[in-house]
């Protein structure tokens, strides 16, 4: 389980963009909302305690239970379906002591675990393109996600399904399957959208089609739109270099008025627009881009293919899930919540990112064999 590194190959600028975004996601929490501040806190310090213990854990170790692994994925998922907390129409949290838990996503960087080590068997066997591979691929996929979406948790489904089907396409699918799929989702996907629209449409809830609807016709549903509207002008309102952690007392902001609701969790970038401005977002989206970068770096040098596979999808893990995250803050997309990796608070988002990039961590310090 434990081997002896040579610690100058530790990833020490992956380890301190980390530790940096966890801290400042500390921060812009706390000048939303001073009671969540101590609870993120010490998640951040458990994190990084996680981070740093599985960064010297052989992954190979771990992916020794990726079957495992899943069905306790499958099974938490269930569970919470059956006696889970339901919040605003949507079953996803366990309430234990106090403490909220949710297995969704955990699930996420426990799919990357399993989906890493079944698409490299396919890798070693040659077989990523065979009807079997794909076969498997589809049908391990789509149960965790039915689970998800019973929950329901669109959000979540579209961004583990956009990493798996990156992943999927990193381990060598053909371009000839990929160029089919295409063909076959991009009517697909016009035809859902028609759907959707009609009154009895058994597919989505009625609040995930408006949000979908007010994207598409934002001024036939101006009261599904005030969310992102509220979170453009306070990210607006930070101007060049922001408005500070520690605003003046005199001055509103909209942690003070409540113009955006769970500001810390799904909306937090519209507090980061606002306390650090347009020169503070960019250098906040700047580490992030570069702990995407270093996650790629560290697969491209991972000494065998998953590895390989687990490194960058945890790298695609954040990136997208950033990229939906910002932009629905910023109004580029539908209104959906999934929260800022590492930034907003969640004690389970965070704990299960600080798994996976531990195990990154580790990759990084056993080289590929040339």
């Amino acid at each position: 389980m434990f081997k002896k590194y040579s610690i100058k190959y530790y990833n020490f600028i992956l380890f301190f963009l980390l530790l940096a975004i966890m801290i400042i996601g500390v921060y812009v929490i706390d000048s939303v909302n001073e009671e969540y501040t101590v609870k993120q806190t010490v998640g951040v310090i458990l994190a990084v305690i996680i981070m740093i213990v599985l960064s010297f854990i052989d992954y190979h170790f771990i992916i020794k239970f990726y079957i495992p692994l899943y069905i306790v994925c499958n099974i938490l998922l269930i569970l919470v379906l059956v006696a889970g907390s339901t919040v605003n129409n949507a079953t996803r949290w366990f309430t234990i002591a106090g403490i909220t838990f949710q297995p969704s996503e955990l699930g996420k960087t426990i799919l990357i675990i399993f989906f890493a080590t079944y698409l490299s068997k396919l890798m070693d066997a040659e077989k990523v393109s065979s009807f079997g591979g794909i076969a498997g691929f589809v049908i391990f996929w789509s149960v965790p996600v039915l689970l998800i979406y019973q929950e329901p948790d669109l959000s979540t489904l579209i961004c583990i399904t956009m990493v798996l089907l990156t992943m999927f396409y990193m381990s060598g699918l053909s371009y000839k399957i990929i160029g089919i799929a295409l063909l076959i989702l991009i009517p697909t996907f016009s035809i859902f959208i028609w759907y959707i629209q009609k009154p009895d449409q058994k597919l989505l809830y009625e609040h995930q089609v408006k949000r979908i609807m007010s994207f598409i016709y934002p001024s036939e549903y101006e009261d599904e739109t005030m969310q992102q509207e509220n979170s453009v002008m306070a990210i607006g309102s930070g101007q060049l270099m922001g408005k500070g952690i520690k605003k003046d007392k005199n001055e509103s902001n909209t942690s003070d008025t409540n113009l955006i609701s769970e500001q810390q969790t799904d909306f937090i970038f519209s507090a980061v627009g606002e306390s650090f401005g347009f020169f503070g977002s960019v250098i906040i989206i700047g580490i992030i881009l570069l702990i995407v970068l270093q996650c790629i770096r560290t697969g491209r040098r991972a000494r065998d293919d998953v590895g390989f596979l687990i490194a960058t999808g945890m790298g695609c893990l954040v990136g997208f899930q950033s990229f939906i995250n910002i932009g629905v803050a910023t109004r580029l997309l539908p209104n959906t919540g999934i929260p800022l990796p590492f930034i907003s608070y969640g004690l389970t988002s965070l704990i299960s990112l600080a798994i996976g990039m531990g195990i990154v961590l580790n990759i990084s310090l056993q080289k590929r064999k040339y």
